[in-house]
């Protein structure tokens, strides 16, 4: 027998960007990611926006325009925007992907050329699965326009569609070239979008630092009061706790069956499904953080009075803590939310592994869950949704 074997290693480099009115011509921030690339060649851009983004903001496309003619000596705009809607649905349907990898066959972009996406996360997944498998991989900017993407989804290193009745059951591992968050896209959020990013932060906060966890408590109130300074903050720390995760991890593109940073989520999918998309990505982690840690508690894991804590800041931030189809039955004896489980863990592959609290800011990873225990915790959140909280 003989055999060739050779190891090797790739090095990324991710900037995140923090930032206000990036297409102003004094902002030089996407000029610079554009310049600092070492390619002397004249660079392609294309854009793709989220519907609701260019709703909002009527003035949008012309600012990258004119933005775009003083980039003239870097690169040159290629096509008119593209605009897609924003949630679930441009990840449900395929027309969207492949009107972004027809107009990249149509214009020739090229592995030189930039992709840049404008949205919430839906949009930045999908945009990036074109870049990731146009060319076999497009230089990508994701511009994240919503709390949950500038906190979470959009410094992460994945992108995906939708497929088979499954989130992200098409995907990719593929860092962008660079994000850049830029604060005033907040602005037009409606109150419950605003919101529904926090959930992230409580998330990262719970498994991987107290102190943040006790930040948000103090400062819930103002985040719900829609403090800018508050909510910066969060976005901040909650992206720099997310990225030394991705680089500490030892396991960013996910080869193993570990995935801490998706705290919550086994059944937060599943309820995401199980409510046709109507609960909001971020309202359904909170609900998927409130079960687990309800069964952290009932297993003696968690203490009372952490346990407590968690769901009163949940509850004061004004997510819910229970919604009917968490006790949807498939038939007399089958919950549905239970299938979350065997989801979760075919997406990873290997061994079912659900990421359970210990404490605040620790977390401990487990390969079951008791169902019946289960079914106790989402009974649990029933009583528990009108504030009264008894374990």
């Amino acid at each position: 027998m003989k055999l060739l074997q050779q190891s090797f290693s790739v090095s990324f480099q991710y900037p995140v960007y923090f930032s206000e009115n990036i297409f102003q011509n004094q902002n030089q921030i996407l000029k610079e990611v554009l310049s600092a690339d070492g390619v002397a060649s004249q660079k392609k851009l294309f854009f793709v926006i989220d519907e609701g983004v260019s709703q909002n903001h009527p003035k949008l496309v012309d600012q990258i325009k004119n933005y775009c003619k003083h980039l003239e000596e870097v690169a040159t705009l290629v096509s008119e925007p593209l605009i897609v809607p924003g949630g679930e649905e441009v990840k449900n349907n395929r027309t969207y992907l492949d009107k972004i990898l027809s107009i990249t066959n149509e214009k020739g972009i090229d592995r030189h050329s930039y992709i840049l996406a404008i949205g919430g996360g839906a949009v930045l997944d999908m945009a990036g699965f074109a870049c990731a498998v146009a060319h076999r991989g497009i230089r990508y900017i994701r511009i994240p326009t919503t709390v949950l993407a500038q906190n979470d989804s959009g410094v992460g290193v994945k992108n995906g569609i939708n497929a088979f009745g499954k989130k992200n059951f098409l995907g990719s591992f593929a860092p962008p070239f660079a994000v850049i968050n830029d604060f005033t896209f907040l602005s037009t959020l409606d109150d419950r979008d605003w919101r529904a990013g926090i959930s992230e932060a409580v998330k990262v906060a719970l498994i991987k630092d107290r102190e943040f966890f006790t930040f948000l408590e103090e400062h819930a109130t103002k985040l719900l009061e829609r403090d800018n300074a508050s909510m910066q903050y969060l976005i901040y720390q909650c992206a720099k706790l997310h990225l030394d995760h991705i680089a500490s991890s030892g396991d960013p593109f996910e080869f193993g069956s570990s995935r801490p940073l998706d705290f919550g989520h086994w059944s937060a999918h599943k309820l995401e499904q199980l409510t046709n998309f109507e609960l909001r990505h971020g309202e359904a982690v909170a609900i998927g953080m409130a079960l687990d840690v309800t069964y952290a508690c009932l297993k003696g894991w968690l203490k009372e009075e952490e346990w407590k804590r968690i769901l009163a800041l949940l509850l004061k931030l004004g997510f819910e803590i229970f919604v009917p189809e968490l006790l949807d039955n498939e038939n007399k004896d089958v919950h549905r939310i239970l299938a979350g489980l065997a989801e979760f863990r075919e997406h990873l592959g290997g061994a079912l592994t659900i990421m359970l609290l210990r404490e605040i800011g620790k977390g401990e990873e487990v390969h079951e869950m008791d169902q019946d225990l289960i079914l106790r915790s989402i009974e649990v959140l029933q009583r528990s949704q009108n504030k009264t909280l008894v374990i």
